[in-house]
């Protein structure tokens, strides 16, 4: 299934939602100085929405090829963690209230799955249809439609000093891993992201924010296109 116009649509209110709120409320904000706190080292907790490039219908493992109905949404949800490293607190002297920080992010995407026929309601094993066996039965079942997302980015945050602060992402790590796999049996894949956001300091080492990510992938999997756009807010404690 190839990307429509819709779906770049998509992509780019998502991207202008972020963008805009950094427009909006990246002003000069009160500082924290006089408090002795940073945005520099954080724990992040995260959830939102996800937007898949291209639907995984028609596929052996996800509704064996649609002989049931096609399990093929593009929408779904995400939840993740993340862990923001200090690596400079002004671009190693380079920007004044600018930082450099290193991510490590784990996240688990699941798409809005559909009742269909799997492999398992036809009595095939791992795809393969096996001598002498005959289909259990032929009622169908949710098929789950997952993904786990490992990452490693380098951010840049701004305005260090200030109770608000936006960060982008110019290109960051990204190692998928798809349950169920593709028509190959493939389940790993590789990528690179691109983000943006903003947070800001509610309360002594809590901020709240808001993030949006862009997630191109290899498509190792030779069935479908893995890219997608996730959007949604997230809480730091800083450290």
């Amino acid at each position: 299934m190839k990307e429509g116009r819709g779906t770049w649509r998509v992509h780019a209110r998502g991207v202008a939602l972020c963008l805009a709120l950094i427009a909006v409320f990246g002003i000069e904000g009160n500082s924290l100085a006089d408090e002795g706190g940073t945005a520099g080292n954080m724990v992040v907790f995260r959830g939102g929405y996800v937007h898949l490039d291209s639907g995984r219908g028609n596929e052996l493992f996800t509704d064996v090829h649609g002989a049931g109905g096609l399990n093929d949404s593009q929408h779904g949800w995400y939840v993740g963690a993340w862990l923001d490293h200090l690596l400079s607190p002004d671009v190693w002297g380079m920007m004044n209230d600018t930082a450099v920080v290193g991510e490590i992010g784990l996240q688990f995407n699941r798409i809005a799955s559909k009742e269909v026929l799997s492999t398992s309601n036809l009595g095939l094993d791992n795809g393969t249809p096996q001598p002498n066996l005959v289909a259990v039965h032929t009622t169908a079942a949710l098929q789950e439609l997952t993904m786990v997302v490992v990452s490693v980015a380098p951010k840049i945050r701004f305005m260090q000093s200030h109770r608000l602060s936006p960060w982008v992402i110019p290109g960051g790590l990204d190692i998928l891993v798809f349950s169920p796999p593709s028509n190959g049996a493939q389940y790993l894949d590789v990528g690179v992201q691109f983000g943006a956001g903003v947070d800001y300091n509610v309360w002594k080492a809590f901020r709240i924010g808001l993030e949006a990510r862009y997630h191109l992938a290899a498509n190792m999997t030779n069935s479908v296109t893995n890219n997608f756009l996730q959007v949604g807010p997230y809480l730091g404690i800083s450290f």
